[in-house]
């Protein structure tokens, strides 16, 4: 038995040497190149991957640059005067540079002077012998093919402390995406690099690759990528966006494909490109009037004003308290105990929920509101069903999509008017003004975007995306493939799509018609406030338009938000016609619209300290 036991632990052991040594010979890579003194690392970066838009245009490539690197332990005594004249660097720089590369490490390399253009290489190369501990390394920037859409491209940039230790796979001097899908696919773009392992002999002098390359590895490129993106409507977005602020947001409803992604202000991704960038950026960041860095389709909330009359109907439809041809009498507004919500119905205007849609009748939408709510035993009850309703919709909540930023909107429950009221002691005269897209509810330019995307579908959509293929091959992410459906019936879609089309045939929309194309669209005017010296003034109002076409096999589905823009007929409506049209017909034929829109600025309004109570009707 002793013998036995003897001869166990003997072979286990045994086993457990060899496991151990056949691990550190084939698996682990400590303590041989890595930690070794006597090796020196040097990286191959691999292209980053190219990106282009739904129609195979590129938009992003990439141009080679070269970073100065410093191993300090190898730096040896030299004339910093010069080799400060030829980086372009003062000598105080120089110093701070190689103080924070030596705490970084005395034997490892770190960038000493980033991304220095091919001119600068050429002078500077020839003279590198003789700046011992001093080496170039070659990287590539990013090349633009476009000046727009710079919100969405993103930039990258030299990666920071904070990414350092967030991901132990980078090193300093290395780059990174930032916003965009630059910063979002960084996995995907990004490649993996490569690095070889030179021996150096007692002379600290390169004697060859240390064991044959042995434990070299090539760089892999990063993958191309095609985005959901028309770069011709992105273009032709901005062009209608100069001079004004706001945001468009275009989606193919059938697949939930982003078509354009317009914030303005915007920039030309250019200016983060190469040793400029920081500086450039500095002045974007710090330009708090235009605000370029701030995308307003995906973080500005707004009130959605009467575009949301479209998802009252929706609801009243689905609560069954109206009909499509439930009527109600306008009396140029709607009156609530001592208050009255105006309208531009002529007094004793009838309308049912199609004609109520077109002329945009605050009358129909308030009384089917107060139906909603007062269907239950409770307004909290009441309010709860409406608020899972929108919810459905993608309301009051992130949507999903595959961009890194965004806001959640908002839609008030009941327990918000709880705390503001008190439980029991609220009713929906309260917050009637939720009836028609104002009180508390706030949307993002893509979340109404969507809305109007899902009436255009009847009813269901797809997560917006901004990602095609990856290596031409398509994406087939079930987040972004697979349908999700509201809590509204198919068959209560038509008439709301209905009145929709008769708002832009013969109601408040009807100036933008373009010949041969049925658009489905909503006007909106949405309150604007903002704080002067304490004091809650109303400035002028934003101009809002949502429309889908065309109305019989709906191919885009568009939002349209232009800051202090008046009302939704003056701007957003003929920017959105003109966008329609231009996808649909690769052309414009509205000529007077494009003229007035590519001229017209809001400029002077923006430069208002607050432009008063102007006079404003809910379209």
């Amino acid at each position: 038995m002793r013998k036995l036991l003897l001869s166990s632990i003997i072979v286990i052991v045994t086993l457990i040497y060899l496991g151990r040594l056949s691990y550190l010979q084939l698996i682990d890579n400590t303590g041989s190149p890595l930690d070794d003194t006597a090796i020196k690392q040097v990286y191959d970066y691999p292209e980053r991957g190219y990106i282009y838009d739904r129609n195979g245009k590129l938009l992003v490539a990439n141009q080679p640059s070269y970073d100065v690197m410093v191993i300090p332990r190898d730096v040896k005594p030299l004339d910093t005067l010069e080799f400060c004249e030829l980086l372009n660097i003062t000598r105080e720089d120089f110093i701070k540079k190689y103080e924070k590369a030596r705490i970084y490490s005395p034997r490892l390399p770190s960038v000493f002077v980033p991304q220095l253009s091919k001119e600068e290489y050429a002078a500077l190369q020839e003279k590198m012998r003789k700046y011992d501990g001093f080496y170039i390394q070659k990287r590539s920037l990013r090349y633009y093919q476009t000046k727009h859409g710079a919100n969405i491209l993103g930039y990258i940039q030299e990666v920071s402390d904070y990414d350092l230790k967030r991901n132990p796979g980078y090193r300093p001097g290395e780059l990174i995406g930032r916003q965009g899908v630059e910063e979002y696919y960084e996995d995907i773009l990004r490649g993996r690099k490569g690095v070889k392992f030179i021996q150096k002999d007692r002379f600290n002098r390169d004697i060859g690759s240390y064991k044959n390359g042995l434990y070299d590895t090539l760089p892999v490129p990063g993958k191309d990528i095609e985005l959901t993106i028309d770069n011709e409507l992105q273009t032709y977005g901005e062009e209608l966006m100069i001079h004004k602020r706001g945001g468009i947001i275009a989606i193919e409803p059938k697949t939930g494909e982003i078509l354009s992604l317009v914030t303005a202000p915007n920039y030309d991704p250019s200016l983060l490109v190469g040793r400029k960038r920081s500086k450039n950026y500095t002045k974007l960041y710090y330009d708090s009037i235009a605000n370029p860095l701030y995308d307003r389709g995906l973080l500005a909330m707004y009130p959605p004003g009467s575009p949301f009359k479209t998802l009252t109907g929706l609801i009243g439809l689905q609560e069954n308290v109206i009909t499509p041809e439930s009527r109600v009498t306008c009396y140029h507004g709607y009156s609530y105990g001592n208050r009255f919500m105006r309208c531009h119905c002529a007094s004793g205007t009838v309308n049912d929920l199609r004609r109520g849609i077109a002329r945009s009748c605050n009358a129909y939408f308030a009384s089917t509101y107060r139906k909603i709510i007062e269907k239950y035993p409770t307004s909290a009850e009441g309010l709860t069903a409406w608020e899972k309703h929108l919810r459905s919709f993608g309301l009051g909540d992130f949507l999903g999509y595959d961009l890194p930023i965004g806001k959640a909107g908002n839609i008030p429950d009941s327990d918000y008017y709880d705390k503001a009221y008190g439980k029991r002691r609220w009713y929906a005269t309260t917050n009637i003004s939720n009836a028609i897209g104002q009180g508390e509810i706030l949307t993002t330019p893509i979340q109404l975007a969507n809305v109007t995307a899902i009436i255009a579908n009847r009813g269901y959509f797809f997560t917006p995306h901004i990602l095609r293929k990856i290596d031409n091959k398509p994406i087939k992410d079930k987040k972004f493939t697979k349908p999700k459906y509201t809590t509204v019936d198919r068959k209560h879609f038509e008439p709301v799509a209905q009145g929709m089309f008769e708002a832009y045939n013969t109601g408040t929309a009807r100036g933008i018609r373009v010949e041969g194309i049925n658009i489905g669209g909503k006007t909106g005017t949405a309150e604007n406030f903002t704080k002067v010296d304490g004091k809650r003034v109303q400035l002028t109002d934003h101009s809002i338009f949502v429309a889908f076409a065309p109305v019989e096999d709906p191919k885009i589905a568009i939002a349209v938000f232009v800051e202090n823009g008046y009302w939704g007929s003056r701007y957003a409506a003929p920017i959105a016609a003109l966008m329609i049209e231009k996808y649909l017909k690769g052309e414009v034929t509205r000529k007077d619209l494009e003229k007035r829109m590519l001229e017209a600025s809001l400029e002077e309004e923006y430069a208002k300290p607050y432009s008063g109570k102007p006079f404003r009707i809910n379209e």
